[in-house]
């Protein structure tokens, strides 16, 4: 069973790669493990150019049955899938 999203707390390095990769609009203490990438103004690219900056900055390596995010993403799923590939 997973954390309830209230109990969530965003990965430093997710948020790093939020604001000063992608360099989302919102300061880091804005972000919710609830907000979707959507709301974040991110689409496909933006979603490819999220995968590119995880692997790049942290060595992941995510491969294609883990790439299951899309626009209505949360962050919560985002940082789950970049854990599971740590």
């Amino acid at each position: 069973m997973t954390e309830p999203v209230e109990d969530f707390v965003l990965p430093e390095r997710l948020v790093t790669l939020l604001t000063d990769h992608l360099k989302v609009a919102l300061p880091p203490e804005r972000l919710s493990p609830a907000m979707t990438l959507e709301s974040l103004d991110f689409d496909s690219l933006a979603l490819m150019e999220l995968v590119v900056a995880a692997e790049e900055t942290y060595g992941l390596s995510l491969p294609d049955d883990l790439l299951d995010l899309s626009p209505a993403s949360t962050l919560e799923e985002a940082a789950r899938l970049f854990d599971a590939a740590s």
